[in-house]
């Protein structure tokens, strides 16, 4: 784990509708000198913006009750200098373009590791933050890809075949294996 010059402000809001995910990245970066708040809903995270907007945010993108490029709106809004952090599931140039246009000073794919948050969150202006240590893989990002348009279909096998171009049996056989890492 490296030292990291966490300003005297260091209030951290994380939402994540993940709570396995969301207490461990909020452990993790406690241990990294941030005073962390968790919460897994759009509404609690708009609630905390409004009433005691943090110095920093970690934003799920897609959660059960809205999306996180609304929360970086309100908190661009009520803290304009809020520095923010995109996480999603499903990597998405299109969102990603989107939330840094609305504020968020990077877009990092889950599962990310609590150092490459605290390094996006803690770059200078105008610089970007280092590469991530581990990126997904190639399998994995394409794995991930044929998942979202799965669960988009509804689970829909035949359908998501359709709109992957893919033949329906190739798509049950990397349904039916694990991930890639």
């Amino acid at each position: 784990m490296t030292d990291y010059n966490i300003p005297e402000d260091n209030t951290l809001l994380v939402l994540d509708d993940d709570g396995p995910f969301r207490n461990r990245l909020g452990r993790a970066l406690e241990h990294r000198g941030f005073s962390v708040t968790l919460v897994e809903t759009v509404t609690e995270a708009k609630a905390i913006a409004t009433a005691n907007p943090p110095a920093f945010a970690v934003l799920d993108m897609r959660l059960e009750d809205g999306n996180g490029l609304d929360v970086i709106d309100k908190l661009h809004e009520t803290r304009p200098d809020c520095k923010m952090v995109m996480l999603t599931g499903y990597g998405n140039l299109a969102t990603a373009v989107s939330a840094v246009k609305r504020g968020a000073v990077d877009y990092l794919a889950k599962p990310a590791d609590a150092d490459d948050v605290c390094k996006a969150l803690l770059a200078g202006q105008g610089e970007a933050p280092e590469p991530p240590e581990n990126p997904m893989s190639a399998d994995r990002v394409r794995w991930e890809h044929i998942q979202r348009v799965y669960e988009l279909c509804g689970k829909n096998v035949s359908e998501t075949a359709r709109r992957l171009n893919m033949h329906r049996r190739t798509l049950q056989r990397i349904l039916a294996k694990r991930a890639p890492r």
